[in-house]
């Protein structure tokens, strides 16, 4: 785990992201940001490691029970993105809006390489969640029935 992609993939005398560090402070938040890019996707990032596993979910992250959302795993991102709001600008790597939509606490329930369980305390996620690789990048999060996890 490291930050060596995210920050080739920027310039940051032009963008307002942070350049961040690996963190060795220990937490447990997430964060869903709303990235008007060139096409409009939801980053769904976990505080891991120190620093933000991170996914790309095109349809958002699902607030009902049962529903399965494809998530493309990106780079990691450092801790200090958890509280980024802003616009990228034009020719910049993600250019487009970036807002927080919404942002809690989890608790890690099963860690495995291609499968991750965890509870959402958030303003608008909450419940149990999985994370279960397929492919390459591709990833499926479901919201889990309550009793289910």
């Amino acid at each position: 785990m490291n930050l060596k992609e995210y920050r080739q993939k920027r310039d940051f005398e032009e963008t307002p992201e942070p350049g961040g560090e690996l963190s060795s402070t220990v937490g447990s938040r997430f964060v869903v940001q709303r990235h008007q890019a060139r096409h409009l996707h939801y980053d769904f990032r976990l505080e891991m490691g120190g620093l933000l596993k991170s996914w790309a979910v095109p349809k958002g992250v699902p607030l009902e029970p049962g529903v399965k959302r494809l998530a493309i795993q990106v780079e990691d991102h450092p801790i200090e993105y958890i509280d980024f709001a802003g616009v990228i600008p034009e020719g910049q790597y993600g250019a487009g809006t970036v807002e927080i939509w919404d942002k809690g606490s989890f608790r890690l329930n099963r860690e495995e390489p291609d499968h991750l369980e965890f509870t959402l305390s958030g303003e608008k996620l909450s419940g149990d969640y999985v994370l279960i690789h397929t492919d390459s990048k591709n990833w499926l999060l479901i919201k889990r029935k309550p009793g289910t996890g």
